[in-house]
């Protein structure tokens, strides 16, 4: 069983339901989760370094930015040791703005750059969720805990 800290931002409650999703799915596959949300639930940058995974689920601000509850623990994520630390990130997007998710990938980048293991799936629903998002979530999930275990 590995532990797995799921954090995210939700302005209209799609990443929300989306970190549900995943984490009820984690817990079904035997899986400690703690699932936070940013604006709700303080954590310290380094806390994320007890943990075997960190998702990270966001929703993108107009033009691609990432939303203020977000912007510290961007900034902070350079003060973690989280070299080899697999990650994943996810979030409720808008095709409607020019860049699509925006904030998932700034994440996601950065936590690469930081030498994390970011899985190569970004996982980006368009607004709510429908029965084949849903669907993309629980393999969402299965795909980190397939990763969890190989890296066992």
């Amino acid at each position: 069983m590995s532990k797995i800290l799921i954090l995210f931002a939700s302005l209209t409650g799609n990443t929300e339901y989306m970190a549900d999703i995943i984490s009820d799915e984690l817990i079904h596959l035997e899986h400690d989760v703690d699932l936070k949300a940013f604006d709700v639930d303080y954590i310290e940058v380094e806390e994320i370094c007890e943990y075997d995974a960190v998702l990270v689920g966001t929703y993108t601000w107009d033009d691609g930015s990432l939303p203020y509850e977000v912007e510290d623990f961007y900034d902070d994520l350079e003060e973690a040791n989280i070299t080899d630390k697999i990650f994943a990130v996810f979030g409720s997007a808008d095709s409607f703005y020019p860049v699509y998710g925006g904030a998932i990938d700034l994440i996601g980048d950065r936590a690469q750059d930081l030498g994390a293991k970011v899985l190569p799936e970004r996982l980006k629903i368009e607004l709510e969720l429908n029965d084949e998002d849903i669907e993309k979530c629980r393999r969402f999930a299965v795909m980190v805990d397939e990763v969890l275990h190989l890296k066992v």
